[in-house]
């Protein structure tokens, strides 16, 4: 017969289970890679058949799925520890992009998955990964909302400028970002400074450039003075 105690204590051994599914992905993921990830060998290093798994995920795909989600969330959560009490703006931002960068140095394998090579044969759900993959951008969002005017650079055309901004407009009626208020001309500079900081990172994680400096940390210095130049302006 059935007691109260019961269910709760499903609840809890399902929690368990997900949790250690979730840490022993995480660390197939480090070391094999995305693409090698098998849901087999995981289930193999939790003392388990992969079809004990199945009421927690489907297949590899599911627990990309799920590992996906929780690095978003996982840096989508330390984004907004940072940004919590700066000032506005400028120092908003760049609270924000240290952040980033310290949180990929960290977690290289989940930069990975989020902002490098696509996966073979996977195609992440958008209605499973949309609400965690959209926490960054909407962090670095909120930052630039109420900008209004965003400094002019010389050199730059004003007709292929314009263009970008005409291609971006559409994603300034799209919730969440209408809502923060956001010109075209604002997101257009924001993007452009997302994939600034992006490119920078993965070629310092991925030793794209090779041994350029010794000094890492004050190139990523100039690069985050540079993306935040490119929305807010030149300090004065």
């Amino acid at each position: 017969m059935s007691t109260p105690t019961e269910p709760g204590v499903r609840a809890r051994n399902r929690a368990a289970l997900e949790s250690q599914l979730r840490d022993v992905g995480r660390r197939h993921l480090a070391e094999h890679g995305a693409a090698a990830l098998s849901l087999r060998a995981v289930a193999r290093d939790m003392g388990r058949t992969p079809s004990s798994l199945y009421r927690y995920v489907r297949d590899r795909d599911d627990l990309l799925t799920v590992l996906i989600i929780e690095a978003y969330d996982d840096l989508g959560d330390a984004l907004d520890t940072a940004v919590a009490g700066c000032q506005p703006g400028r120092p908003a931002f760049e609270a924000f992009a240290h952040a980033l960068h310290v949180w990929a140095v960290a977690h290289p394998s989940e930069y990975a998955l989020l902002y490098g090579s696509p996966v073979p044969g996977y195609h992440a759900p958008a209605d499973a990964t949309a609400r965690a993959g959209n926490r960054p951008i909407l962090a670095a969002a909120r930052i630039v909302a109420g900008l209004e005017v965003v400094p002019n650079i010389s050199g730059t055309s004003a007709e292929r400028q314009q263009r970008a901004v005409d291609a971006l407009r559409a994603a300034t009626r799209e919730d969440g970002v209408v809502e923060l208020g956001l010109t075209p001309e604002v997101l257009t500079r924001t993007v452009a400074a997302w994939n600034l900081l992006l490119g920078a990172i993965t070629s310092e994680l991925f030793e794209q450039l090779g041994p350029i400096t010794d000094r890492p940390d004050d190139v990523w210095d100039g690069i985050v003075d540079l993306a935040g130049a490119l929305v807010f302006g030149t300090e004065t």
